[in-house]
This record gives structure tokens, sequence and C-alpha cells, in this order.
């Protein structure tokens, strides 16, 4: 499903027009985007947690030509999934 498709899905479910739901997914994003920046995170119970994690700096390989690269230290957003939405798939 694509962004398009969850719009359509969204103005359907709620019975809203789609540039309303359009609108509602990205104020949901950006919402979850600053919070995230900050360095928090974010519990939606029963469907899961966004949050961000500490990658660590780390020597890698180029597959193609078999050098060794270093790969620097990053921070990355990361899901995961709440137990009624792990029970439901």
């Amino acid at each position: 499903m694509n962004k398009a498709e969850l719009i359509a899905q969204l103005a359907e479910d709620a019975g809203i027009t789609k540039t309303q739901a359009n609108a509602t997914l990205d104020s949901f994003i950006a919402t979850v985007t600053k919070t995230l920046k900050k360095g928090d995170k974010v519990t939606l119970v029963g469907f899961g947690t966004f949050s961000v994690t500490k990658r660590a700096a780390r020597t890698g390989r180029n597959p193609q030509t078999g050098a060794t690269i270093k790969i620097k230290a990053k921070k990355v957003a990361r899901f995961k999934a709440g137990k009624e939405l792990s029970a439901k798939i």
C-alpha cells in the first residue's frame, strides 16, 4: 500500500474527503518526525512505539571491490509493534 492508497482508505473509513485525510496523515507524519528529532518517543497503545536509537560507528566492506570502509555513527528511527498489532498479524 502506498501513500495515495492509504489516504483513499482513510477517507473512506472516516467518511471524510481525500484532501482532509491527506492533511491528517501529513500532520501525523510531521508530529512524529518532530518528536523523534527531539529524542522522545511516540507510543500508540495497541499499535506500537516509534523511537530513535543510536547506531555506533563501524567498519564495513564494499562488496564490489572488497575494500574496507568506515561507516559513521548515526541516529535511526525504529518502530516496535505493540502486543495487539503483533497478535493480529
